[in-house]
């Protein structure tokens, strides 16, 4: 006789009888919590239905907000060891800590399920007795599933009873607490506030949780890319002190990168992440972690190791980074055999290894800055989707839209340039020599005084330059070498992320940088090598002081190439109401440079000009991906598309920050479109009251084809003859009723039935056509109205 479906029964209705919204005693029940060991062979059964059948479910229904730092409660679902790790009630993103706290990096700051326990991590699978009704009834991703299949999403075009808030208080049960948290909030199952999972996929996923949650091991490397890891990392493990250099520095710009082997005919690349390891190569990789890239290892010899990166690629993290031979002839020529003697490597003493200038001062200034610049997008990505892409606080020191473009590396390779750096070592120091526990006040005044005595020294180094006869154009501006996508790029502040890409997308923007050597490197060591997303209040808020005055800098490198009479007016118009000392500093930063400009100018419009010289000049390498054209439509209807960008006006304060649009054309084919709100102000140097400094008559619109960003807030769907119906109605958005209309006529919403299929549809979209950048969007922002 079969006993089981008995013994399920009746161990249930022991629990049903015995519950109390305190929790069950679970060790009576079912024994002792104890990490349980759940990979299996990838030849095995189990590991097939996983990646076959589990896995997808896990990542287009879970992953998608279970991923990175702002995953609610820190469960990462997107790999194995995340799966396991398990749940916290401790917060990452928490900018009112008076102290740092300690990192819990996946993969990092502890190696083991159990070492994870000790930090406070507790299971979302069963961890004790292992047979299908404790798995179920013990494990609170079973039970949390369960709960929805029980409370299906409320039948509500807008949901109540959810906080969908980005900052919203969390709530992270224990399965102890779970039945307290089932009786609070019963439609809080999982997916939370989400569409039900279709009955086969619930199915499958109750299957392998009642079966014990096995999961593959970690899949082993090809042939070929054994050999080309081997190959690299021999190359940046030689002994030449040189070499050891070059290394470190090459580590510290990419270790948030996601490399792989451009030159692998693979239909699907595989993806690594560059290690501090303390064992060389041929050895298990013994990883180093510390807060930051250039924290002493503690080692007596750093070795760089490639991994695979374990994880589900999620667009909020992703920053592809290509390794080919054209890649290695570079390092090679800019690092390994450049003509430079190390004679000693830097301390990783705080104040030598914080601040770039002063630690690789032994390497050509050309050579680092070239690197950076021949992958520029992966460059300023890091300081967009590194560890401090979350929150208002860090993104309201950019603008919602601005382009980038860059010093010429080889035309500012000159003698003079580089011992002028050098001679300014001590006036570029960084925030992150005060490392992860800071007083913010004291030490802005003293940052503050510092970067003033760098723009005087630089002031008067450029004045007396360009009065000895030579010539300010914008050939002193990074033409890609004719061939190089990286010359121009274009940055979208989404509130509280942002997004950057290649070429000039949207209408010309309100401010642009210009990005020399010193003010790259500084920027990166600030926002991405220096910052510790675990520190307190304080170092959080003197990296976004600091970053004021980088911004203004790469302003000001950019309107003096505009007439000499119009650079200090141009530049004060982007800071309305600013403050006294703000109106101080830039007094100070624009005026001292004086010389006049050799651009030739025609109207009374020289910002408008000088964009479009960039744009004739630049031409040969300007991505025009994004550009709304080629979309199978008809032209009429791309025009409509086209002439969203001329919406404007207080209305838009209404839609939302990121929506992403498909639609089907006549013939049958489907586009995906990005709608971008930029959010215009009269100044970004507010701190804590951004709203006070909003110009809602000012906000625009951007649509591009293809994504752009990480976090949708909408969808829409609709068919092309809809489009003009689509682009009247956004025209007269006027109130929340006239958005609710829109929404209302083509919106996908987070209630409706079909989320899922079209969450689908787009990610199948999106990995077809941009298949290197292509990583999981997140819904964590997604809208309920």
């Amino acid at each position: 006789m079969n006993l089981r479906p008995f013994v399920i029964f009746l161990t249930l209705a022991i629990i049903g009888g015995c519950a109390t919204y305190a929790g069950f005693n679970y060790d009576q029940l079912f024994g002792p919590s104890q990490v349980q060991n759940r990979t299996v062979s990838l030849s095995s059964p189990d590991s097939d239905f996983f990646m076959a059948d589990v896995k997808p479910i896990i990542d287009n229904r879970c992953v998608v907000c279970h991923a990175c730092y702002d995953a609610p409660c820190q469960l990462k679902l997107s790999s194995v060891e995340g799966i396991d790790r398990g749940a916290t009630k401790e917060k990452v993103y928490q900018g009112t800590r008076l102290t740092a706290s300690k990192p819990t990096r996946l993969f990092e700051d502890a190696q083991t399920t159990q070492q994870w326990r000790e930090f406070g991590f507790h299971p979302v699978l069963n961890e004790r007795v292992q047979n299908p009704v404790a798995n179920t009834q013990a494990g609170l991703i079973a039970r949390m599933l369960m709960q929805k299949e029980q409370h299906p999403l409320p039948n509500q075009v807008q949901l109540e009873g959810f906080d969908f808030s980005i900052d919203r208080a969390e709530t992270c049960p224990t399965i102890e607490e779970y039945e307290q948290y089932q009786h609070d909030n019963p439609t809080w199952g999982m997916p939370y506030g989400m569409p039900n999972l279709t009955p086969v996929e619930y199915s499958t996923l109750m299957q392998w949780l009642e079966n014990g949650a096995a999961m593959n091991e970690h899949i082993p490397l090809s042939s070929e890319q054994q050999a080309l890891v081997a190959q690299y990392e021999r190359a940046l493990n030689l002994d030449a002190l040189k070499n050891q250099l070059a290394a470190r520095y090459i580590y510290e710009h990419l270790y948030l990168s996601h490399l792989y082997f451009s030159d692998l005919s693979e239909a699907k690349p595989r993806f690594f992440t560059l290690v501090r390891s303390a064992t060389p190569p041929g050895e298990p990789v013994q990883r180093i972690a510390t807060r930051r890239p250039y924290d002493d290892p503690q080692v007596a010899r750093v070795y760089y190791r490639i991994i695979p990166e374990q994880g589900t690629i999620v667009d909020k993290t992703h920053m592809p980074y290509a390794l080919n031979q054209k890649r290695m002839q570079d390092w090679k020529q800019w690092f390994f055999d450049a003509d430079y003697t190390v004679t000693q490597l830097p301390s990783y003493e705080a104040d030598v290894a914080a601040n770039p200038m002063t630690a690789f001062t032994d390497m050509p200034v050309k050579s680092r800055f070239k690197f950076m610049l021949e992958d520029a997008q992966n460059t300023i990505n890091a300081f967009i989707k590194g560890p401090v892409c979350r929150g208002q606080l860090a993104l309201n020191v950019i603008n919602d839209h601005f382009w980038v473009f860059f010093i010429d590396p080889d035309k500012s390779d000159i003698p003079a340039v580089n011992a002028f750096y050098q001679s300014q070592e001590a006036n570029l120091k960084l925030p992150g020599e005060l490392e992860s526990n800071t007083l913010p006040i004291g030490n802005w005044v003293a940052f503050s005084r510092q970067q003033a005595r760098y723009l005087t020294a630089k002031s008067d180094f450029i004045n007396q330059w360009f009065k000895d006869g030579r010539h300010l154009t914008t050939d002193i501006i990074w033409d890609g070498n004719g061939t190089n996508p990286n010359a121009a790029l274009t940055v979208f502040r989404h509130f509280d992320s942002a997004s950057v890409v290649q070429g000039l997308v949207g209408e010309p923007p309100k401010t642009a940088w210009v990005l020399d050597y010193a003010l790259l490197e500084r920027i990166h060591y600030l926002l991405v090598a220096g910052f510790d997303v675990y520190g307190n209040f304080g170092h959080q808020l003197m990296t976004r002081m600091f970053m004021d005055f980088l911004r203004l800098e790469g302003e000001s490198n950019f309107v003096a190439l505009l007439p000499r009479n119009v650079r200090h007016v141009e530049q004060s118009s982007w800071y309305e109401h600013q403050s006294p000392q703000l109106s101080s500093f830039l007094q100070r930063n624009v005026q001292p440079f004086d010389q006049p400009t050799q651009v030739p100018y025609h109207t009374n419009n020289p910002k408008a000009e000088l964009y479009q010289l960039l744009k004739s000049e630049l031409k040969p390498v300007l991505n025009d991906r994004f550009n709304i054209v080629g979309t199978g439509f008809t032209q009429a209807n791309e025009q409509q598309l086209q002439a969203v960008a001329n919406i404007q006006g207080a209305g838009l304060v209404h839609v939302p920050q990121i929506m992403m649009l498909m639609i089907q054309s006549d013939q049958g084919d489907q586009q995906l479109f990005t709608l971008l709100h930029n959010n215009a102000h009269t100044n970004i140097s507010s701190l804590f009251d951004e709203e006070s400094n909003r110009d809602p008559k000012d906000d625009t619109l951007t649509l591009v084809k293809g994504v752009i960003g990480s976090y949708p807030a909408a969808y829409l769907s609709l068919q092309e003859n809809q489009i003009p119906l689509l682009v009247k109605m956004l025209n007269q958005i006027e109130t929340e009723q006239d958005y609710v209309k829109l929404l209302d006529e083509f919106a996908i919403r987070r209630s409706s039935a079909d989320f899922w299929p079209f969450s689908d549809q787009v990610h199948r979209w999106y990995q077809q056509n941009q298949p290197i950048e292509f990583g999981l969007l997140d819904y964590n922002r997604f809208e309920n109205r």
